[in-house]
This record gives C-alpha cells, structure tokens and sequence, in this order.
C-alpha cells in the first residue's frame, strides 16, 4: 500500500514535560510541541506542574513558536467533576493548542463549555481502527493518539482511511502490559489507579510461585531440591497442554516489557505522513528529554533532507546513553516476539549517567546545577542543543558557586551548583560558547558499571539487534542467571501512600487515616497537593 503525503508535510516531534524545567529542555533540544497537565487531571500524578506553571508553560512554548496540548486524560469519578469547570475556564484564556483526552463524558464538556479548543483522543481511548478514529472525528476531534497495539500495516491503512483527522503515534518509551493502560493490577495489588494516573507498575513487581499440599502446608523450595521440580499450568479446556512455569534466583519478571524504541523504523512512520511523533516519559529526567529530543529531532530532519541515505544508526548510539529496561520494537510487526520481554530483571541500566543541567553564565562563568556525583578525573560531556556535537571537558576540582569552596568531589542536592570558567575549555571558541550552551543544556558522564550491570547492558543491545535482523543467534548473549537481585520492593497499602492527595491513590481518598487531609485538599487550588 503507498501513501503520499500530502506536499510539504513535515511530523511534530511531541515530547513529555513532566515539570516547567523539563518543558524548557524538551523544548530547547527541538521538540515541535510538548505535552502536560497537572498532578491531579492527568494520568501522571507524579507530574511536578501546579496549573500556575503550567500557564507558564504555555506562554513559554508560545513564545518560542513551538505547541502545547494539555493532558486531561484521566477517567473521572465522581469527585473530579467538579474541578472541570475552573480547570476549562483558566486554560481557555491562554489557548493551548490541544487538550488530550481519554473520558467521553470529558470530551463533550469540552465541545459544550470551550468549544473553540481542538480536542486529542487519548491513548487510553483504546483507538485501534481506521472505523474508531473516524468514529471519534466525527464527534469533533482534531488529532487521535493510536494505541501502542496498533501494528504498521494497521497504522498504513488508517493513515490511508482517515485523511481528515491528524494520527499520533508513539515511538519511544515505557510500555504498559495491559491494553492501552487500561488495568486493574494496581488497584487490587496497591490500591493505586492506574486509570487515574497513579500506577504502582505491578507488572514489573517480582512475583514467586509456591506449592502447597492439599493439606494447607507450603512446600519450601531451597537452593538444593530447587532442580527437583518443574512447574506448570494446565488450562481448563486444555487438558493435558501443560505451560512451564520458570524462574530463578530471583524470581520471574512475567509481565515485564521492555521500552517501545521505534528510531529503527523512523523512516517507515515518516514516509506514511504521521502527523505526530510521541515520546512517552513525564516522569523521566531532563537528560532523557533533552537526549530523545535531540536524537528524534536530527534524525527526523536528517530523513526529510535526504529519505533514500538516511540511516538510523547514529541516533540510536545516543538513544543508548539512556537508563532503559533495554529497548524493543513493540507492535511494529503486529506480533511480539520474546526479545520484547524481560523475564529475569527489571531494573533499568545505561552507559551514562545524568551529571547535570546549566542554569546560567554568570559573566565567563558557566554555572551548573549538579545531578549526580562527580569525581576528579571525570569526563563530563556538554550536549550542545539540535547538533551531534559533543564538548568535552576534565575536571580536577569543583567550585561550590555559592561559597567558592574547592573540593575534589561533589554531590548533588540542595541546589548545589558549581562554578565552571569558560577558560576551562580551552579547545571551544569563547565568543560562541555561551550560544553553544545555553541554559538548560544538559551534561552527562560515564557511568561505572559492575560487571553484573556491563552485561545487562550488553544483553539489552544484542537483544534489539536480534529482533531487527541484525543478528540470528543469541548464543552471545550474556546469561543473567545467579546474579543478585538489584531492585526496591513496592510498597503495599497505606505504606504505599505519600498523603500528598495524587488522585489515583485509593487509600487517600478513602481511608479514615487521611480524611482531615482530604478537608484540607478540597480548598487547594488546581494542581497544588498536600
């Protein structure tokens, strides 16, 4: 099937924005338009946006001539009806470029109340066919995010039904093992919604099987009849079909998904004309806004400058810097295969490590807002905004910008901030340095990894090689088996709850624990928590 797009159609890079500082980063490193809301609205309740910032946000992105689309995506209860009328009446006099929305009762309040705002589909509407996308632009949407199941050859011929209404598609981050983000673990395992925006991510939790005898008592399963037993579920109407169930040391990831990497397919999405590129990590760092921008931004302008030589390979090598759970092409073939998924850990692992973000020049000094330890001898690379460029540079010694104290470590937190003279980069044009980095140009530094992590990594890109093409055995591959576990336990019940009032979390709104609390909640403004 060939799709045309129509002349001189370009994509929107659309990126997360999980707080005002994440927003100007995805911004600077090239992002067309971000996306947003408030804790309390949204499906990121861990999202860092009071709605005063958030109209800051607006005004910062129109300023800059890029886009933003507001989230208001949750499925509402009863209690969050209310907060629809101020929440429409202070975003409409600001006019963002879209809201995002999942609830069909939200959706024609909107059409009803602020008719002049353009309306996205959500994700979480489960849109999967060229008959539910047209569905939804005939109630008046304007844009419809596709849900990650969709495979390419049911996303080509959607593209190719529906002329009328933008398509949105997802390319790179977390997926969710259930449809669309619609589940229920969470509520019955944490008493957290996940339909709300408060998942506690049960299905990257370490599950155990155990054996009981008939008469109550548990089997225990020690390191030496371990090999004595084989395990296996037997399906009601499959008599005799016995599944095996496996695990090791540490138990077994069942449900653990790796992150959806789409760049090695970039050029099939652009070539079809989707209007929108989504990136997914609200609750990410400013280095992984600023590296996905980056590398999402000059890859896709590299293919519209040149489709036929266009390749890959480049962007992905900086895609790699990130902590991920190891990447993987998700629904792209319509079928998964078992590289998508990691059944013996589920801890994230990458090469580099967030060192810090620049804040400001005060004169010839670059000030830098520290985000993980550094020590003398450090390399720490400068991302210079929308160029492949890399500035490096070797500290010795760190200044405290506020005391002038030198040390030959720092730690982050409390705001610290070292002081770095643009003398320092000795092999960099000082005229243009500051151009180079502006504030809110993020640095990385190399990770240290330990053996058992050096695999892992290892074991992540040989993966994604195999389930490209690129390689045919995993006989390479390194073996996770015995290693100890790196991991935290999920909290449980009202261990689980912060009493901060995320809308998501069941036992704030409904355990007699919080309910003076939830007095002192229901006079906060949008988007303000406990």
């Amino acid at each position: 099937m060939q799709i045309t797009p129509k002349k001189d159609h370009r994509a929107e890079l659309l990126m997360p924005a999980g707080s005002l500082s994440k927003l100007k980063t995805a911004i600077l490193y090239g992002a067309d338009a971000v996306y947003a809301g408030t804790p309390d609205l949204s499906l990121r309740t861990q999202s860092s946006f009071t709605l005063e910032e958030l109209l800051e946000g607006v005004r910062f992105a129109h300023s800059r001539g890029r886009r933003i689309y507001l989230t208001l995506n949750l499925f509402t209860h009863n209690k969050d009806i209310e907060k629809l009328p101020l929440f429409v009446e202070t975003v409409r006099k600001v006019r963002p470029d879209g809201v995002i929305v999942s609830d069909q009762g939200v959706f024609h309040y909107l059409r009803e109340h602020a008719p002049e705002l353009d309306l996205h589909v959500s994700t979480q509407a489960n849109a999967c066919s060229w008959l539910t996308v047209e569905s939804w632009r005939t109630q008046g949407a304007k844009l419809c995010v596709l849900a990650r199941e969709v495979s390419f050859e049911e996303l080509t011929e959607i593209r190719e039904k529906c002329t009328d209404i933008k398509l949105e598609a997802f390319v790179h981050g977390a997926m969710c093992m259930t449809y669309s983000g619609r589940c229920l673990l969470s509520n019955f395992l944490a008493e957290r919604g996940a339909n709300q925006g408060n998942c506690a991510q049960s299905c990257r939790w370490n599950y155990k099987v155990l054996a009981r005898r008939k008469d109550g008592t548990e089997l225990e399963i020690t390191p030496d009849n371990k090999d004595d037993f084989d395990f296996y579920l037997e399906e009601e109407f499959r008599p005799g079909e016995l599944m095996k169930i496996e695990e090791d040391d540490r138990g077994s990831y069942i449900m653990n998904a790796k992150d959806l990497c789409l760049m090695p397919k970039l050029d099939d999405y652009l070539r079809i004309g989707i209007d929108s590129l989504k990136i997914e990590g609200r609750n990410k760092s400013e280095y992984y806004a600023a590296i996905t921008a980056r590398a999402y931004r000059l890859a896709i302008d590299a293919w519209y400058a040149d489709p036929e030589g266009w390749s890959p390979e480049p962007y992905l090598k900086e895609l790699y810097t990130l902590q991920s759970r190891g990447y993987s092409l998700g629904f792209h073939e319509g079928r998964l295969t078992n590289l998508a998924h990691n059944y013996d850990r589920t801890e994230t692992v990458g090469g580099w490590l967030y060192a810090g973000i620049v804040t400001e020049w005060d004169g010839d000094d670059l000030l830098l807002m520290v985000r993980n330890l550094l020590r003398a001898g450090d390399v720490l690379e400068f991302l210079p905004p929308e160029k492949m460029d890399i500035i490096r540079l070797r500290l010795y010694e760190f200044e405290n910008a506020e005391t002038g104290e030198v040390s030959d470590r720092v730690s982050p937190g409390q705001g610290r901030q070292i002081r770095i003279p643009a003398s320092h980069f000795h092999s960099e044009d000082l005229a243009t340095l500051k151009e180079t980095l502006p504030p809110q140009s993020v640095v990385r530094t190399e990770a240290n990894l330990n053996e058992d992590r050096q695999d892992l990594l290892r074991s992540n890109l040989i993966g994604l090689d195999m389930e490209r093409g690129l390689r045919e055995s995993s006989d390479d591959r390194p073996t996770m088996k015995g290693r100890a576990h790196i991991g935290k336990a999920p909290k449980l019940g009202l261990d689980s709850c912060c009493g901060l009032g995320c809308n998501g979390c069941v036992m704030f709104w409904h355990d007699d624990k919080y309910a003076d609390a939830r007095k002192i909640l229901a006079d906060k403004k949008i988007g303000e928590m406990l």
